[in-house]
């Protein structure tokens, strides 16, 4: 298991090497002045030769991007050209609201889509498949900004159950936390857990075909114990596959989610420095949610390793 994981340890690093350099490529290098670009269209020569030195643009391409290999190193990111704080400091501050978000709607996405895919394999063909099938479907084809909005006048308008949005900060205690943060992830888990059920749906039927199958119900084992014990560990690989990749697609892609909510995460801070034209918080967005992508499947693998040690000698 040390070596399988050795190598994809090395095979992380060269992946996160990778895409720094490409979002270094894409951002700094590609015709256009990121200077001006920050400044905007109506800004002198003067005014962006001074925001270029202030920001080290006027540097060798080369230099640059050492420079902020060793501040991504270190967490020394600069400092925000529109809120004129430390990013990193205003990445982990937004970051409390983002992860928990995401790891809250991974949770409940998983919580629903596995057992309405194990129902749905394990009564396949009957009215309880059919409509499990149709529940995922409903939840695949309908947006989750969508969902939440249905959430806000339900529980929140009309009821009076949970916040409309905001967040009071975990300051405030966990459960004010958790309340304010319960309804935007329930709209992310909704579409993820309608992914879940149909691929769990699928593994587990896959997985019900092989010959270990009967020879579990050969030697007395009762259904139950055959579903809970082998089928399901079997079944479990490409459902790993797909928290793994949800909870980074959560972290990155909760963009509308936040906005929807007037959520003080991530995903806002990207559409507010894209819109400011911050270029260097965007940059360390950009590669913070590559990487996060890059590290979930490191950790899909490890997983692999795990479920299945037959992949530690591939």
């Amino acid at each position: 298991m040390l070596g399988f994981a050795l190598r994809r340890f090395l095979g992380l690093l060269a992946t996160l090497a990778a895409t720094a350099v490409v979002v270094f490529v894409v951002l700094e290098i590609l015709p256009g002045d990121p200077a001006a670009v920050m400044m905007g269209v109506n800004a002198t020569p003067e005014t962006v030769a001074a925001v270029r030195a202030e920001y080290g643009l006027d540097q060798p391409a080369a230099l640059r991007f050492v420079h902020w290999i060793a501040g991504l190193m270190t967490g020394d990111l600069g400092n925000s050209y529109t809120y004129k704080v430390p990013i990193s400091g205003l990445i982990a501050e937004r970051g409390q609201v983002t992860l928990p978000l995401a790891l809250l709607a991974v949770t409940l996405a998983s919580s629903i889509g596995i057992p309405l895919g194990m129902l749905a394999a394990a009564r396949a063909n009957t009215r309880t498949d059919s409509a499990v099938m149709v529940l995922s479907q409903i939840g695949l084809a309908v947006p989750n900004f969508w969902f939440g909005i249905l959430l806000v006048l339900t529980f929140a308008v009309t009821l009076g159950w949970f916040p409309s949005g905001g967040f009071p900060g975990w300051s405030s205690g966990l459960w004010v936390g958790l309340r304010s943060l319960l309804l935007p992830a329930v709209a992310l888990a909704l579409p993820q857990a309608a992914i879940i059920a149909r691929l769990t749906r699928s593994a587990v039927l896959e997985a019900l075909q092989e010959d270990f199958v009967r020879t579990a119900r050969a030697k007395g084992l009762t259904w139950r114990q055959t579903m809970t014990g082998h089928v399901f560990r079997n079944a479990m690989t490409p459902v790993v596959t797909i928290l793994g990749l949800q909870f980074s697609v959560l972290v990155a892609g909760a963009i509308v989610i936040e906005n929807v909510f007037s959520l003080p995460g991530l995903g806002r801070l990207m559409f507010q420095s894209i819109s400011q034209h911050d270029i260097i918080v965007v940059k360390d967005l950009v590669v913070l949610f590559a990487g996060l992508v890059v590290v979930m499947n490191f950790l899909v693998d490890l997983a692999y390793g795990w479920i299945d040690p037959r992949l530690r000698k591939g």
